[in-house]
């Protein structure tokens, strides 16, 4: 049996597994959740996401009998980059005045697929919760994934086409009260990031960040997958305590920004401001008897993208003295 690492989400147990979705049977995914969380689990109640590269799912009806599903309909659509075919999606909830969610969480979009199994995808909401006649509102940032059913099947949509899914679910949100923190992304996992940013720096309306200063640091291989660029860059100009720092590893000639890894550049920040702070890296260890109620940090990191760049900036932020409980992420592979 080969390794299996656990996420948890709201009681759905995510696990990696070689096989293809039609050749994965509910009965081995059970006797994984057996063996791995020590306890019996039976296919007509327990809810399974399945690592193929994306997040897929088996659900059964009895599953969903359980969730409540909501439908929203497609207002608007944008192809945000057509070498990596990322779409920004705009959707409604009809039925619902308002959709009350925190920064960060997400949603799972639920269909059936073409052998009429239910196919379920979790995706990061890609905005902040709106008010007033907006606030049945929501947007989804996804890539089109080659043989990924749910990302072909968002990206084909047509406006107007509805969607169901389940939610809000997660963790995956700012600590309170607000610190000094630095966002790190790559890809797709520019989405709660974006949800961060808007909630804490409205248009309109009261600035939360309560004057700390705020990092986005967003990384990816080409110019052109540089998901909402001008947004972040705008917001960086708007307010001096937000700066967003875009890094590309694959850069070509002509590109005049930074070029490398996000977590070179996570290491810039972190030691900039320890000098800046005349702080002393690494930092001094934390207590480990010190209960977790009364653990207090200046700053915190989240972390959202491939394994390998999450793996990568907590070793860099471990090495630096950073606490575990400063060093919040989620991993979508």
């Amino acid at each position: 049996m080969p390794h299996v690492s656990r996420v948890w989400r709201h009681g759905i147990l995510f696990v990696p597994v070689p096989e293809t979705p039609a050749r994965t049977d509910v009965s081995r995914i059970t006797s994984l959740y057996a063996t791995y969380c020590h306890r019996p689990a039976h296919p007509s109640i327990l809810p399974i996401a399945l690592f193929f590269g994306i997040i897929s799912s088996v659900e059964t009806s009895a599953d969903l009998a359980e969730r409540t599903l909501y439908t929203a309909h497609l207002e608007k659509k944008a192809c945000i980059s057509e070498s990596a075919q990322c779409y920004h999606f705009e959707f409604v909830i009809d039925e619902l005045e308002s959709f009350p969610f925190i920064s960060g969480q997400f949603i799972s979009a639920v269909a059936p697929d073409a052998n009429g199994k239910q196919q379920t995808r979790a995706y990061s909401i890609a905005s902040a919760p709106k008010e007033g006649k907006s606030g049945n509102r929501f947007d989804l940032c996804v890539n089109r994934v080659e043989g990924g059913f749910f990302s072909n099947y968002l990206a084909d949509l047509s406006i107007g086409a509805t969607v169901k899914f389940h939610g809000p679910h997660g963790h995956f949100v700012l600590k309170a009260p607000v610190t000094d923190s630095i966002f790190i992304a790559t890809g797709t996992g520019i989405a709660p990031m974006r949800a961060y940013a808007q909630w804490l720096f409205p248009e309109s309306g009261e600035d939360r960040s309560e004057g700390k200063e705020i990092w986005c640091v967003y990384g990816t291989r080409h110019e052109p997958d540089l998901y909402y660029q001008e947004e972040f860059e705008a917001l960086a100009a708007r307010k001096p305590n937000f700066h967003y720092v875009s890094t590309l590893s694959r850069a070509d000639n002509g590109w005049t920004g930074l070029r490398g890894y996000v977590q070179d550049h996570v290491a810039t920040i972190v030691e900039e401001r320890a000098a800046k702070l005349g702080q002393t890296l690494p930092l001094p260890a934390v207590d480990p008897a010190t209960p977790p109620a009364e653990l207090s940090f200046d700053i915190h990191s989240y972390i959202c993208g491939l394994n390998n760049m999450v793996a990568g900036v907590r070793e860099k932020l471990s090495s630096y003295g950073w606490h575990r409980k400063q060093i919040i992420f989620e991993r979508y592979d």
